[in-house]
């Protein structure tokens, strides 16, 4: 008999990686709730309760209407924001803030759901501070790294251990000429830091050599280690560059990721390393709503069998 709960997927309209687990759903027969908090109040409503029971109620999209509490999964990908451009700044600035803790609140207490992942563990691991530190809790070797607003510390650490990269601690989209761009990671020297680096925190790490990089990807117990070939300081700063090689993960690696996993309450996560000379992996970070689909593609791995099968509570 088909099981009418539904998988909420909550993301943007052109989300490609989104399609194909839909695709793959609906080929199951899974019901599927499709979503994007930038939608409301215009094509997206709500209507919930909360009763001793627990909260109940409805979700309207111009599709499609859920029931709250028999959500069996929400799949968080990349939503675009709430947005009220019909009103002025001040009473927009209200709207926002209650769709946030309003409908934002309600889709993270839907009750008896998995969530892959839950935005609010989402938020906590996009911060780079915690989830460093925490890869270090997991067992991890994490590179020697300095978060400072201090010019003179900032050089003490580059001397102490050069060559050292610049990273963002988080990377918002700006534009330069009308063109969307991102701060890139880049090595830097003890000439290259000023005074302007007092202007706001930043995060200096040591560059330790690698033969090549390895994207883990975790999908509930599963995982998808690949390792990407290239001469490139960043790989993802020219994808034409890069080959791909389907690899185990070493166990003591795996039982790494489920320790920084738990820590954060997360169910799916996309890891980088830098394997180094000696064979070493190298923990970089953790993107917990990270790009996966296209690896699927350049290697044929079954990653979206397996986080279909995540959602429709397979596994």
């Amino acid at each position: 008999m088909k099981d009418p709960r539904p998988v909420l997927v909550v993301t943007s309209l052109h989300d490609p990686t989104a399609d194909v687990v839909i695709s793959e759903l609906h080929d199951r027969d899974v019901p599927v709730v499709r979503l994007d908090s930038g939608d409301f109040p215009a094509s997206l409503s709500v209507e919930a309760e909360i009763t001793a029971q627990g909260l109940q109620g409805l979700l309207h999209t111009p599709s499609r209407t859920a029931d709250l509490a028999t959500v069996r999964s929400l799949y968080y990908r990349r939503p675009t924001g709430f947005a009220f451009p019909h009103l002025g700044e001040q009473d927009a600035r209200f709207a926002v803030t209650q769709a946030r803790y309003g409908l934002g609140g309600v889709l993270a207490s839907l009750p008896g759901c998995l969530y892959v992942n839950h935005p609010h563990r989402i938020g906590d691991a996009e911060f780079k501070p915690s989830g460093l530190t925490a890869a270090v809790n997991a067992g991890f070797l994490v590179p020697p790294t300095l978060i400072t607003s201090s010019p003179d510390a900032a050089r003490d650490f580059i001397k102490a251990y050069e060559p050292v990269i610049y990273k963002p601690l988080y990377n918002p989209v700006h534009l330069i000429d009308g063109v969307s761009s991102v701060v890139k990671v880049a090595e830097v020297s003890v000439a290259d830091i000023d005074n302007d680096v007092a202007g706001t925190v930043h995060l200096f790490q040591q560059r330790v050599p690698k033969t090549a990089d390895v994207r883990v990807t975790v999908i509930g117990g599963e995982t998808f280690s690949v390792r990407i070939d290239s001469d490139l300081l960043d790989w993802r700063t020219d994808y034409s560059k890069l080959t791909y090689t389907p690899v185990d993960t070493p166990p003591g690696i795996e039982r790494a990721l489920y320790r920084y996993l738990d820590h954060f309450g997360l169910t799916f996560g996309a890891f980088d390393f830098a394997i180094g000379p000696e064979g070493r992996w190298w923990f970089l970070e953790c993107n917990p709503s990270g790009q996966w689909h296209w690896l699927e593609d350049e290697t044929g791995l079954p990653m979206t069998a397996a986080l279909a099968n995540l959602l429709e509570r397979t596994t």
